[in-house]
Parts: structure tokens; sequence; C-alpha cells
């Protein structure tokens, strides 16, 4: 089941990477802030942070910090201000990322840089399998329910609506829903990995400066959730591969 508490948990984990690759009292624009508590502990730790999101962001509701509604087409940033533009798990939600890319590099500094951390094909393939477990955490609540309960008016309707939701709920998992905005869920082993990231971003005009695993295994479903403690899932990354990669970029000419 969803738990934006977890999820703050993961984001927390991954951000100790990111810190480590942004110059001290960075001036830093973040894409797709969601609740902003990433950008919040950035700006705890000295950076100048600037948070965006769309307004109909699912986390709109949550904000722990100043995020601005941002249009979805012109970063709200004059040019050449910024020392890095980061985004966490944004990018492959954008279904055309080339107007966005010219937007980076308007607002980016001559030395600026980007970060941008987004999931692998390893994600997708174990968030399809997750979907099984969570399909069946759904399932098994409601197993009374599909069994007649009292003679009384409604009953037969009450016990065909029972049946029709978890019939629809146990084939949900043969049918992935894609989690990005490119493709299906099965064409989303390629266009989540690394190979086809680097290639996409060189196109843009970015050199690759890095790609590393965040050394994180989860997946899109917390079917485990807290139960599986962080040192668990980092032992796990090796073996299941790492949820997210990081990626470093610049833009290749000015």
């Amino acid at each position: 089941m969803f738990s934006i508490e977890h999820l703050h948990t993961l984001r927390a984990q991954e951000l100790e990477q990111i810190v480590a690759q942004l110059p001290p009292g960075a001036t830093v624009l973040e894409i797709g802030a969601g609740t902003g508590v990433q950008a919040k502990e950035l700006s705890r730790r000295g950076f100048q942070v600037t948070a965006i999101d769309l307004p109909q962001s699912r986390y709109s509701e949550h904000r722990v910090y100043p995020v601005i509604d941002y249009d979805g087409r012109s970063l709200p940033c004059p040019d050449a201000t910024l020392d890095v533009v980061f985004s966490s798990n944004v990018l492959e939600h954008v279904p055309d990322l080339a107007p966005l890319q010219q937007e980076i590099k308007r607002v980016l500094k001559p030395s600026g840089y980007c970060i941008h951390v987004l999931p692998t094909g390893a994600w997708r393939v174990w968030t399809s399998l997750a979907a099984f477990g969570d399909s069946w955490a759904k399932i098994r609540p409601r197993l009374g329910e599909l069994l007649p309960q009292r003679l009384r008016r409604g009953e037969l309707s009450r016990l065909l609506l029972a049946w029709t939701e978890v019939r629809r709920e146990a084939e949900r998992p043969f049918t992935p829903t894609p989690h990005g905005e490119t493709g299906n869920a099965f064409t989303e082993l390629w266009t989540f990995s690394r190979t086809r990231w680097m290639r996409e971003f060189r196109r843009q005009g970015f050199a690759v400066e890095s790609a590393q695993p965040m050394g994180l295994f989860y997946t899109g479903y917390m079917v485990f959730g807290a139960r599986w403690d962080l040192p668990l899932r980092q032992r796990l990354a090796p073996w299941l591969g790492s949820a997210c990669c990081i990626y470093r970029l610049r833009p290749a000419t000015r």
C-alpha cells in the first residue's frame, strides 16, 4: 500500500548521494518537487533552492516547502542563474523532453550541470512482479465478502458486485500500466535502461559525466514497506538491481 512516509524515507536515503554531488551553497532548481521534502532538506543544508511542480501534482496537498506552481513550459528562472538543475523520478513523466531540456540549458550558468534520478529497467521488472503481492493484499481482506452472509433482499446483487470487484483486482497484475509517458510497461524495460537514457541525453545535447546506480532496492508497490529496512534494501540492490540511477549531465555546447 502507498505510504508517503515510506516514500520520504527512501528519498531521504537517496538525497545523501545527491548532496555529495552539489557544490556548497549552490543555487538549485528542483523540477517536480512533489511535497518539497527534498527541497526542504537541501535548503536546511545551506543550498539556495527553488522548487517547482505542476499544480495538479498528486502531492500538492502534502507540501512541506514553498513549491511554486509551474506551467509545464517555461522555467521560472532568469537566464544563466543556476548552478544545478535537479529532478528525482520526474523526466520519465514528461511526454516531450526537448523543450524542457532547452529550458534547462537556458537557466544553467556556464559552469552549471544537471542531476537527474530516474527509475531503472530493474525497477520496472520488480514493480510488475510486486503488483501480484499488492493485488493479493487488497483482495485478502475482502474474501469474506465473497460468501453469502444472510438471506435478505439485495444479497445476490451484493455478491455479484463483490465478485466483480475482486476479479477485476485479481486481473490487474496481468495488465500492468505504464509508469512513464512513453510506451507501455513492457517497453519501459528498455526506455528506463541506462543505455537508453544516456543515448537520449546525448541526442538532446548533454554530455553524460556519470551514470551510477543509487544502490537501493524497492518497487513501485510498497508491499513490504518499512518492514524491509534501508540496510536490507541496500544489500539487495547488487543482486536484484537498484531502483534508480543518478545521472550527472552538462550541456555539451553553449
